[in-house]
């Protein structure tokens, strides 16, 4: 199953938490979810250059807070917080709620694999050479510490006339651990002669009971000839 569900789902509860985290009745339910969702889009759209992989969304009765993890954080932010100011008052007309924003640097945008898919997107989009993208990404992410990176792009590459799926590799993806770390994203790059899917797989390595990341283990191998 490792290789057949999104590896952030198949991890929920064991490294990776939800990224809506809120209760409701099944009357609410609905509206809540369409609002989540429009908050979402209308942030990406908004600060597609800002660098924003992930967004966390905790209700309360009446309240929202959102987390945001930029990359460049001062983009939203603004000056003076000006523009944090007017996001806020924007998200809460769009959700009819009391809004309250977090904003979190990303420590390594390096390693994040939403942001890998954004760069090769807007590469993509300038008719740079896939290959050329694709391996230049993921040796850059390895260099950064990530134990291993895995970049598949499908579509009409290079505005070809049929469609079909390339895909680099570099280091290990342990996608059946349920205790390795692997951050995942999906994302659209759409050109003139067709939309090309961008999918990235990042290993960071294993996560113990402790809640402390750890590199996997590697047993050492005997020399040749050794009983």
């Amino acid at each position: 199953m490792g290789q057949k569900v999104n590896p952030i789902s198949f991890r929920l509860g064991i490294t990776e938490t939800w990224r809506s985290r809120w209760y409701a009745d099944k009357k609410t339910f609905g509206g809540l979810l369409v609002a989540d969702q429009k908050i979402r889009q209308y942030i990406r759209e908004r600060y597609q250059f800002a660098g924003i992989p992930r967004i966390d969304i905790e209700r309360t009765s009446g309240e929202a807070r959102l987390t945001l993890h930029c990359a460049r954080p001062g983009v939203v932010i603004g000056r003076k917080g000006q523009e944090v100011e007017q996001l806020r008052a924007d998200l809460e007309e769009i959700s009819g709620c009391t809004i309250h924003i977090d904003i979190k640097e990303v420590p390594h945008p390096e390693t994040s694999a939403a942001l890998i898919g954004q760069a090769i997107a807007e590469q993509l989009k300038k008719r740079a050479s896939f290959r050329r993208v694709m391996k230049k990404a993921a040796e850059t992410t390895m260099q950064v510490g990530a134990l291993g990176v895995k970049i598949e792009l499908a579509g009409r590459l290079g505005g070809s006339e049929m469609r079909r799926r390339e895909r680099t590799v570099i280091g290990m993806i342990p996608l059946h651990t349920l205790d390795a770390m692997i951050d995942y994203a999906f994302t659209k790059c759409v050109t003139t002669y067709g939309t090309i899917g961008v999918k990235v797989w990042v290993y960071k390595g294993e996560q113990p009971s402790g809640g402390t990341p750890r590199a996997p283990t590697q047993q050492a191998t005997p020399a040749r000839g050794a009983s």
